[in-house]
């Protein structure tokens, strides 16, 4: 870390949350803010990295100098937006329509020369599937259980008429 002739330390704080939940196919703001002793210019850049679950390689989500660099290839691609403001410290990406394959550890990096040295930010996005789905699973899986135990019923009510009719005409036919 250097230090600067102010006795201050030059070096890029980061601030996210450690962890977010969200439903599988909704959108999610990954909020990134950022602390800095230089003032904010050009040469500020943002940069996303995301790690998967399975302790995978890294793989570039975002990037920002200037303006946004969406990516052009990759899982994210067409799937997340700048919603940040440098002006405000803040270096926030949306990610759309999350799939379980997004669950893993989001990296935010900001460097604003000099200040390049300093805190990464980590998110650890899970991914879950809504209660509602789990609801209708249950739901489903109940009613298909009840019209098996009908048919069930029915087919046991038919063969032991179809029993009873044969003996009664064996009985008929001996008298």
């Amino acid at each position: 870390i250097l230090l600067r002739a102010t006795g201050r330390l030059s070096a890029v704080e980061i601030h996210t949350s450690r962890g977010e939940e969200a439903l599988n196919g909704t959108n999610i703001r990954l909020k990134c803010t950022f602390s800095t002793f230089s003032p904010i210019g050009p040469q500020l850049t943002v940069t996303w990295n995301f790690r998967p679950e399975d302790k995978g390689s890294d793989e570039s989500v975002f990037f920002y100098q200037g303006q946004p660099y969406p990516l052009l290839t990759g899982r994210f691609k067409d799937r997340v937006t700048w919603d940040g403001n440098i002006h405000k410290n803040d270096a926030s990406i949306v990610i759309w329509n999350l799939k379980p394959t997004d669950n893993g550890t989001f990296t935010c990096q900001v460097k604003n020369p000099p200040d390049v040295s300093g805190t990464i930010g980590e998110i650890r996005l899970s991914v879950v599937q809504s209660e509602i789905h789990y609801l209708a699973v249950a739901i489903g899986s109940a009613c298909a259980l009840m019209i098996i135990l009908v048919i069930v019923v029915v087919l046991c009510r038919y063969y032991r008429r179809k029993r009873q009719e044969k003996s009664t005409e064996m009985v008929e036919t001996e008298l």
